[in-house]
């Protein structure tokens, strides 16, 4: 097989209509010189038609493994790419036909080894999932924390958006979590060896996220717990701001306390988070220019917060 200049590779479990919209995604973009590796991680429910329906639109392969867990999935498809990059994609996502255009604009400027973009949220997406990418990516809640455009010294790519060089992957051996911020752990490791790790603002893409809140919910409590496990593997990458949704969780808990026994103390804080949700629906309206998004993120900032924040306690309390 011919070389390309990227290997995109793709693990998923169960999603066939999320791998259709993404690979429908990728047959539009402007930029055409690159590879798809769909690794289904064993599925109960293939994709495997869906593959052999885009079989004749893109440069595509299908390998099926046992389930191991979507970082050694994506090592997995990385020792099948022929690119030069290696790029991934989690399957909940769509391009926009610009984004291997603007990567590319990016590299003949500057050198990269590493590159993550933001996510957004897609008109096409249902009310509740664009209050969802709003809240994951405002500095008014963990998108605080997950190393935003003006924070570029300490930005982290993540699996639903990160591509890297093949010396790279060779270097590193790739992911060593199975799962729950294994893309943050690789990241850390890779400046560590000093590659360049660098954010391309305009290579974005539209994150689906989850249906419901309780999804939603279980999502980020991963994420909570996965943030201590990189604590331990890399202990520089816990730190204060990390604490802010488990402190939050635990002063809405306790308001209940404070309002029984020290009455204008607890009206205080209780007008201290109302302030706060006021401020994030009033944000989200001013970045989306729907009211009924801006609604909606308020709660979905509030189970953001909690599902964090308690995934985050219940990782550090089962080692204590």
């Amino acid at each position: 097989m011919a070389s390309v200049k990227y290997s995109v590779v793709i693990p998923v479990y169960d999603r066939p209509e999320e791998i259709a919209e993404l690979l429908s995604s990728l047959v539009f973009q402007h930029y055409k010189d690159f590879e798809v590796i769909i690794v289904e991680d064993g599925s109960n429910i293939t994709c495997k038609e869906v593959f052999e329906s885009y079989a004749d639109k893109l440069k595509i392969r299908y390998f099926f493994k046992p389930n191991s867990g979507p970082g050694p999935s994506r090592n997995f498809g990385f020792s099948h790419a022929i690119g030069e990059y290696f790029v991934v994609f989690d399957s909940d996502c769509l391009l926009p036909s610009s984004y291997f255009s603007q990567v590319e604009n990016f590299m003949k400027r500057e050198k990269v080894d590493m590159w993550g973009g933001p996510d957004r949220g897609h008109d096409d997406f249902t009310v509740k999932q664009r209050a969802m990418a709003y809240t994951m990516s405002s500095t008014f809640t963990t998108g605080g924390i997950r190393g935003g455009m003006k924070r570029i010294d300490s930005f982290q790519p993540r699996s639903f958006n990160m591509g890297m060089s093949r010396e790279v992957f060779e270097r590193t051996g790739g992911f060593v979590f199975d799962r729950f911020a294994e893309d943050i752990e690789l990241s850390l490791r890779v400046k560590k060896m000093g590659f360049s790790v660098v954010l391309i603002p305009d290579a974005f893409v539209y994150h689906k996220r989850r249906t419901s809140f309780s999804q939603f919910y279980r999502q980020v409590s991963n994420f909570g717990r996965g943030r201590v496990l990189v604590g331990r593997a890399h202990r520089e990458a816990v730190k204060l701001v990390h604490w802010f949704p488990s402190l939050f969780t635990m002063g809405v808990l306790s308001l209940p306390v404070w309002l029984l026994f020290e009455m204008r103390l607890g009206l205080v804080l209780g007008f201290s988070y109302l302030a706060y949700l006021l401020v994030v629906g009033v944000d989200a309206f001013r970045v989306t220019s729907s009211a009924g998004v801006a609604f909606m993120a308020v709660p979905s900032a509030l189970v953001q917060l909690f599902g964090y924040g308690l995934g985050f306690i219940k990782e550090k309390l089962r080692v204590s």
